[in-house]
C-alpha cells in the first residue's frame, strides 16, 4: 500500500511538472516567455517536491502562510461564536446559500467538516473571498502563492480535491496571478460542499441540537 501511494504521488508530481512546462512552451511559442521561464517549477508555483523556492521558508512567511487559520470566525466554535436566531438557523436547511452568507452559519458549518476531516474545503473557499478583496498587486501574488502551496500542492496535508481540467486552468492562471486565480477551483469546492457535505449536516445531530438549543427559553434569572 505505502509503495503504491508513493508510485501515485510520483506520477502526480510528473503530470504537474509536464503541465507547467507545457504552458512555458506555449508562451515561449508566442515570444512571451518569462524572465525566470528556465525554472518553470518555481515561475507557476507548482508543487515540485524538489524546487528550493517552495522548500525553504523564512519566518516571516511561514507566519503569514497561517493567516487563513487565525481568522476569528474560521477558528471559533459554533456555541462560542455569536449564536444565530432560530430562524436564521432554520433557513440554512433551506439553502446551502443562506448558510454561506452567514457568518455563524460557516462557523457551525465548519466545525462539522472539521468533523469529517475536510475542514480544509471551507478554509480554501474562505481564502478565496479574502483574495477575491484584495486589490494590491503585490499582496494579490503573494496570497495566491500561499493558497496554491497551502491547498493546491499535492504535497499540502490540506490539499483540496480537483479534477485535472481545473488544475490545468489553476496552472495557466498561476503564469499571470490575480484576485480571480482560483475562481474555478473555488467553484467546485463550493459545489462539492453543497452536494456532499451540506446534507449530511442538515440531518447531523449538531444541527439538530443547535436548533434545540434554540428553541429552549433562556434560563430566568
Amino acid at each position: 500500500m505505502g509503495s503504491e501511494r508513493a508510485e501515485m504521488r510520483k506520477r502526480q508530481m510528473q503530470v504537474h511538472q509536464e503541465a507547467a512546462a507545457s504552458v512555458l512552451e506555449v508562451h515561449h511559442k508566442m515570444g512571451n516567455t518569462p524572465t525566470n521561464a528556465s525554472n518553470a517549477c518555481c515561475f507557476c508555483w507548482c508543487c515540485c517536491c524538489s524546487c528550493s523556492c517552495l522548500t525553504v521558508r523564512g519566518e516571516e512567511e511561514t507566519t503569514q502562510r497561517s493567516t487563513f487559520e487565525q481568522r476569528p470566525e474560521e477558528n471559533s466554535n459554533c456555541e462560542e461564536s455569536l449564536k444565530p436566531n432560530l430562524d436564521e438557523a432554520r433557513s440554512w436547511a433551506v439553502l446551502f446559500e443562506r448558510l454561506m452568507k452567514s457568518a455563524a452559519g460557516r462557523s457551525c458549518f465548519r466545525q462539522f467538516l472539521r468533523t469529517e476531516f475536510s475542514e480544509e474545503n471551507m478554509m480554501f473557499w474562505l481564502a478565496c473571498e479574502e483574495l477575491k478583496k484584495e486589490t494590491n498587486k503585490t499582496v494579490v501574488e503573494e496570497k495566491v502563492r500561499q493558497i496554491y502551496e497551502d491547498f493546491i500542492s499535492i504535497l499540502s496535508p490540506k490539499e483540496v480535491s480537483l479534477d485535472s481540467r481545473v488544475r490545468e486552468v489553476i496552472n495557466r492562471n498561476m503564469l499571470e496571478p490575480t484576485s480571480h486565480t482560483f475562481d474555478d477551483a473555488q467553484q467546485q469546492i463550493y459545489t462539492l460542499m453543497q452536494r456532499d457535505s451540506y446534507p449530511r449536516y442538515i440531518n447531523s445531530s449538531a444541527y439538530t441540537d443547535l436548533l434545540k438549543s434554540l428553541e429552549e427559553p433562556p434560563p430566568e434569572p
